[in-house]
C-alpha cells in the first residue's frame, strides 16, 4: 500500500483536520498510520486507534495513551477482534493484539472497559476468560451488558455471582437478565437483596415458582419496590394475588383490583375494598389537614411519630434519614407513608431542616416532582439505615 504525495504531506504539514483526514482514509498504510499514532492531536490519535490497519505493534502503544477517548476507541475496535485472539495461536500479530485487549480490559477509565463489554456482550465466540473477567467488574456500565446478555455466561456463574457479588448492584444485572432458569430466580429471592429481588419480579421472562413467590409475598410487607413489582407481574397465582390484597398500599390495591386474571370471587372482593378506601378519604384528608397545620405549627414530636407510624419503620431510621439531609430521600420516606407531595415538602423543611431550595417541591398541581420509581428507589436506600 503505498500514500499519495498529497496524504503525506498533509500527515506531516497539515492541520489538525487535514492529519485526521488522513489517518480517516481507508486506504492509508501501516507506516503513515504508525508516523501519526505519535501525532500531538489526541483526534489524530483517536482515528489512527480505529484505523483497521493501525499495527498491533502500534495498538499497543496507544493502549497507554494519556487520552481516555483514543485508549476507548482502541477497545471497541479490538475487542471486535475477540474471537481471534485465542492465547494458543501461533500468530504473533494476534498475540500482540491479545496482550493489548488484556492491558485494556484493565483500564482505570470505565469507559475503556464498558467499550470492550458493548463489543463482546453477544458474542458466542468470546475468550471465555474475557467475559467471566468484564462481569465481574465493579462498574456496572462494564458488567451489566456482559450478565445480561453474554451467551457465554452458565447457570454455574451466574449462581456464583449471586453467591458472592462484587458490588451489590451486580445482582440486579443478573436479575434483568432475560430468560432465567428457577434455580438463578431462587438463589437470587432466597439473599432478600431488596433491589434485586424487586428486579427479579419486573423481569417478565424470568421463571419463578410459585412457592418463591409466595416467599417474596411474604416479606414485602415493607418492601413498597417488591409489592409495585408483583402487583404487576404477569400469571400471579391466586393465593399470592390474594396475599398481596392485604399488605399493598391503596394506590397499588387499586393497580391489583385490575387485573383481568383474577378469580372472579378474589377480583370481586379488590374491588369492594378499593371502593370502601375511597370512602374514607375524607378523613385521610382530614388527617392531613392535621399534619399540614402540625408541620407550620413546627410541632416535630407529633410530625416524626406520624411519619414512623405511617411508614412502618421505627423512629430511629427516620432519624436516619433526616440526618442525610436529602430531600429525596425524606421525600420517599413521605411517599411510603401514603403522604402528599404538599405535606412532604413541609416535612422536608420542619423535619429535615432543609431550605426552599433544597426541598422538593410538589408540581403546580400538587402532585409528585419525582416519578413513582425515584421515589420507590429513594425509600428502598433507606432499609439499609439503623432500624
Amino acid at each position: 500500500m503505498t500514500d499519495s504525495p498529497d496524504a503525506i504531506h498533509a500527515a506531516r504539514h497539515g492541520d489538525a483536520a487535514a492529519r485526521t483526514a488522513v489517518a480517516r482514509a481507508p486506504n492509508a498504510s501501516p507506516e503513515l498510520l504508525t508516523f501519526l499514532a505519535a501525532d500531538p492531536a489526541a483526534q489524530v490519535r483517536q482515528a489512527v486507534a480505529a484505523h483497521a490497519s493501525t499495527p498491533p505493534a502500534v495498538a499497543r502503544l496507544l493502549a497507554a495513551d494519556a487520552d481516555a477517548e483514543v485508549r476507548r476507541v482502541l477497545a471497541g475496535r479490538i475487542a471486535a477482534l475477540a474471537p481471534e485472539l485465542d492465547s494458543k495461536t501461533r500468530s504473533r500479530m494476534a498475540r500482540l493484539s491479545a496482550g493489548t485487549l488484556a492491558l485494556l480490559v484493565e483500564d482505570a477509565a470505565v469507559e475503556v472497559r464498558a467499550a470492550i463489554a458493548a463489543a463482546v456482550r453477544e458474542m458466542p465466540d468470546a475468550p471465555r476468560e474475557l467475559i467471566l473477567r468484564l462481569a465481574r467488574d465493579t462498574a456496572m456500565p462494564v458488567a451489566e451488558p456482559v450478565i445480561r446478555l453474554s451467551p457465554l455466561l452458565t447457570e454455574a456463574d451466574l449462581l456464583a455471582l449471586i453467591a458472592a457479588p462484587p458490588v451489590p448492584a451486580t445482582r440486579r444485572a443478573v436479575a434483568r437478565r432475560p430468560a432465567l432458569s428457577e434455580t438463578v430466580s431462587d438463589a437470587i429471592a432466597h439473599t432478600t437483596d431488596t433491589p434485586a429481588v424487586a428486579a427479579l419480579l419486573a423481569n417478565p421472562s424470568a421463571a419463578i415458582r410459585e412457592a418463591t413467590l409466595d416467599q417474596i409475598v411474604a416479606g414485602a410487607g415493607n418492601r413498597p419496590s417488591w409489592q409495585a413489582a408483583l402487583v404487576r407481574r404477569a400469571q400471579l397465582p391466586a393465593p399470592a394475588a390474594r396475599a398481596l390484597g392485604e399488605i399493598v398500599t391503596d394506590h397499588l390495591l387499586s393497580v391489583l383490583a385490575a387485573r383481568t386474571d383474577l378469580p372472579q370471587g378474589l377480583a370481586a372482593a379488590l374491588r369492594t375494598r378499593v371502593t370502601a378506601h375511597l370512602a374514607v378519604e375524607d378523613d385521610a384528608q382530614d388527617a392531613e389537614a392535621e399534619l399540614l397545620a402540625a408541620a407550620q405549627a413546627g410541632d416535630r414530636d407529633l410530625l416524626l411519630s406520624r411519619l414512623a407510624e405511617a411508614a412502618g419503620v421505627s423512629h430511629a431510621r427516620v432519624e436516619a434519614a433526616l440526618a442525610l439531609r436529602s430531600g429525596r430521600a425524606i421525600a420517599g420516606l413521605c411517599h411510603s407513608a401514603g403522604w402528599s407531595a404538599p405535606l412532604a415538602a413541609e416535612v422536608q423543611a420542619v423535619l429535615g431542616g432543609l431550605s426552599p431550595a433544597e426541598v422538593v417541591h410538589p408540581t403546580v398541581e400538587g402532585s409528585w416532582a419525582l416519578g413513582e420509581a425515584e421515589l420507590l428507589w429513594q425509600a428502598e436506600l433507606l432499609e439499609g439505615l439503623p432500624a
